[in-house]
C-alpha cells in the first residue's frame, strides 16, 4: 500500500499526538505563549485557505505575497504551539524533525508540480518569494501573470477548503491541555 504525502502527514502525525497526549505536562506559564503561536498560525491558515484556489491557478496574493506556503508556516506554528504548550522539551524537537521531514518532502514536490503547471509565471514567482519565513514587502505579479486569488480572502472558500478542521484541531488541542491542566 503507497500513501500520498498527504495522507503520509495525516496519518504520521498520530506518532506524536498520542504519546504527547499521555505525557504533556502544561503550565500556565507556557500554555500562554503556545497559545499565542498556534493563535498565529491558525490565523494564517485561516487566511491562506480562503485566498486560495486550488487548482484554479497560481496564488500570489494574500499571503502566498510574503511566503509560497502560507498554510504549512500555519502548521508549523500551529504545531509548535501545541508541543510547547506541552511542555516537554522532547515533543517540541520531535516535532520540529517531523516537520522538517515531512512537509520539506511536500514542499519540494509541490514545486515540481507547481512549475509543471504554470513554468516561467512560477520561476518569477519562485525566485521572488521565500519557501517558509515570510518576506515583509507582499510579492506582486509583473507582466502579464495575474494571480487568480485577486480576489482576496473569501469565508466561503475558507469553508470549501475545509480549514475548519484545523482551527477545530487548535481548539480541541489546547481545550485537552487546559483539562490536564486542571485535573491531571
Amino acid at each position: 500500500m503507497t500513501f500520498s504525502l498527504r495522507q503520509l502527514r495525516l496519518r504520521a502525525v498520530w506518532l506524536l499526538i498520542l504519546p504527547f497526549l499521555v505525557f504533556a505536562r502544561p503550565t500556565p506559564s507556557i500554555l500562554v505563549p503556545g497559545a499565542g503561536l498556534a493563535l498565529t498560525g491558525a490565523l494564517l491558515r485561516t487566511w491562506a485557505a480562503g485566498t486560495i484556489r486550488k487548482e484554479r491557478g497560481l496564488s500570489t496574493t494574500g499571503p502566498y505575497a510574503h511566503t509560497r506556503n502560507p498554510l504549512y508556516l500555519g502548521s508549523f506554528l500551529i504545531g509548535l504551539g501545541l508541543t510547547l504548550a506541552g511542555g516537554r522539551a522532547t515533543f517540541v524537537l520531535l516535532f520540529i524533525v517531523f516537520f522538517a521531514w515531512i512537509y520539506g518532502r511536500s514542499v519540494r514536490a509541490e514545486a515540481r508540480l507547481l512549475y509543471k503547471n504554470f513554468g516561467e509565471q512560477y520561476a518569477e514567482y519562485a525566485s521572488n518569494v521565500p519557501v517558509f519565513v515570510p518576506r515583509i514587502i507582499p510579492f506582486r505579479v509583473t507582466g502579464e501573470g495575474r494571480s487568480i486569488s485577486a480576489s482576496g480572502f473569501r469565508l466561503r472558500r475558507w469553508w470549501s477548503n475545509r480549514e475548519y478542521e484545523a482551527l477545530l484541531s487548535v481548539l480541541a488541542g489546547f481545550a485537552f491541555l487546559i483539562a490536564k491542566l486542571l485535573f491531571w
